[in-house]
């Protein structure tokens, strides 16, 4: 088998894994804070996708918010972060299809598809048909970006599935701390529960995607060197 068929076959494992992780949890989460809740009553603009240093060296979204003062408002919270980092998984795909690098584009819509599916649990659980505004009209968290979604200037266009991973990888942990936080500054139970079920889940997949990290191969030093790069006129 060639080393670019295993790698394929090492990023497929990597999927199924990825697919049968996050539902559940949100689930459970939703769950828990319930019963708490009852005791406590290449182009745009003809330019290619960019690389900005370090591919996952940035912080997308801080991990800083105001508490939820309800389970509601919490769980919109947690909906909006999923339904985002979709988004971003999608426009990435995109992004890779256009440039051709079909396997990393792969990845990234199916880690779109898992993060849909987690926003679709969410609403399942907590009864909701539509998508429910966030109660300041504005995100939990500071900056631009939430903290499960990767910033478009953290890829680039000849990236290998290791580095998609190690994006993944940045977002879990900032995921994993955004609740932490959330966990420890809320003043309602059934948020602090909930909270502390969606840090624990995100700590579980944190080490998942370091498992799977492993398992690929590192590109080595110059896999960003494009022998025929594209020319662009003003």
């Amino acid at each position: 088998m060639s080393r670019a068929s295993t790698k394929s076959t090492k990023a497929a494992g990597v999927h199924k894994r990825l697919a049968k992780t996050g539902p559940r949890s949100i689930g459970k989460a939703a769950a828990v804070a319930r019963r708490a809740a009852e005791k406590a009553k290449k182009p745009a603009a003809r330019k290619p996708v960019a690389i900005a240093g370090k591919l996952a060296g940035k912080s997308a979204g801080h991990p800083m918010a105001n508490a939820p003062r309800t389970l509601n408002e919490f769980m919109a919270q947690a909906l909006a972060m999923e339904s985002e980092a979709a988004q971003r998984y999608s426009d990435l795909a995109d992004a890779m299809e256009m440039h051709n690098n079909r396997e990393v584009a792969t990845l990234f819509r199916k880690m779109a598809g898992i993060e849909r599916k987690h926003a679709t649990r969410i609403m399942v659980e907590m009864g909701w048909k539509d998508m429910p505004a966030l109660p300041s009209g504005k995100p939990g968290w500071e900056g631009f970006e939430a903290p499960e979604t990767t910033p478009g200037d953290e890829v680039h266009y000849l990236m290998h599935p290791y580095h998609a991973l190690q994006l993944a990888l940045v977002n879990e942990q900032r995921a994993e701390r955004f609740f932490a936080q959330l966990a420890r500054a809320a003043t309602v139970e059934s948020v602090s529960a909930a909270a502390r079920e969606l840090q624990a889940e995100e700590r579980e997949h944190v080490k998942l995607v370091r498992a799977w990290i492993k398992k690929l191969p590192k590109p080595d030093r110059n896999w960003a060197n494009d022998p025929d790069p594209a020319s662009y006129t003003d």
